[in-house]
């Protein structure tokens, strides 16, 4: 039975990983900040917790576009099946293929460089710089009023807002903030490119799950750590829920630019700290 102050440090992660999970200030950066500040490291060394609270976070997304998926599934399944070839049906058929098709380079990268990231990459000081870029990333497109919709997505939008997120997978490079940078930068608007960052997240996030199974079901700390596990797992999934519909209001402003200023002074903070 794991103590009181361990129950609270996990219930701290999972509230921190689960807000910061959807808005683009990086989730993994924070939570490698974190672990370091909580002195959480022997903890964490079995269980991949990451990718247990990242599926917390990945239940919340799947509720809140659960409507955008049902479309997409029933017309996906129209256009293959029964070879309706409507307006509707070909737009959702081809919006897939290009989620299939940006979720490519993430698990290339991810499956070449994945000791590599966490060896070398997953420390507190290299974070306060990748969060540095970040900030400027969000600063550049601040601005931006993209003109292109669902359909009007081409087969090189789709790689390199691919390439933004496998570029993701270094602590402190936003998922959520690299690939609506890219959506931006290739002219999508600010309501399809948070659509289309948010639905590329649940290949990922399931396929880095279902991988990780084994990792989980073999952790000899589970039991130890069971309760303290399930709570982060819960306080990211109710976390992961509201953030992500505060930064939908956020994003439909155009008021990125906060964001931008919160990674230049986390950014600055951390390197000044773990200097």
């Amino acid at each position: 039975m794991a103590d009181l102050s361990i129950i609270l440090k996990y219930l701290l992660l999972g509230l921190f990983q689960g807000f910061t999970e959807p808005i683009p200030i990086s989730s993994s950066g924070h939570l490698v900040m974190l672990r370091d500040i909580l002195n959480l490291q022997v903890e964490l060394a079995g269980l991949s917790f990451e990718i247990l609270v990242n599926f917390g976070s990945l239940i919340a997304v799947l509720v809140i576009f659960r409507k955008d998926l049902i479309r997409l599934t029933r017309n996906g399944l129209r256009y293959i099946f029964q070879r309706d070839r409507d307006s509707e049906a070909t737009a959702d058929f081809q919006f897939i293929l290009f989620l299939i098709i940006a979720t490519i380079p993430t698990g290339v990268l991810g499956f070449l460089l994945e000791d590599y990231i966490s060896e070398k990459l997953s420390k507190p000081i290299i974070v306060g710089y990748t969060l540095l870029i970040t900030g400027a990333a969000l600063w550049v497109i601040r601005n931006l009023h993209g003109k292109k919709n669902d359909g009007d997505l081409t087969i090189k939008d789709a790689l390199i807002v691919g390439a933004a997120q496998a570029v993701s997978l270094i602590p402190g490079i936003s998922r959520s903030g690299a690939t609506i940078v890219a959506a931006m930068l290739v002219g999508m608007k600010r309501e399809t490119a948070f659509r289309f960052s948010f639905l590329l997240y649940i290949p990922v996030s399931l396929g880095v799950t279902i991988l990780g199974v084994s990792d989980i079901v073999n952790d000899d700390k589970f039991s130890a750590l069971l309760i303290p596990y399930a709570i982060a797992f819960l306080a990211s999934i109710i976390a992961s829920y509201f953030a992500l519909k505060w930064f939908a209001n956020i994003m439909a402003k155009g008021n990125l630019k906060y964001f931008s200023f919160y990674c230049f002074i986390v950014g600055i903070l951390a390197i000044i700290y773990f200097l």
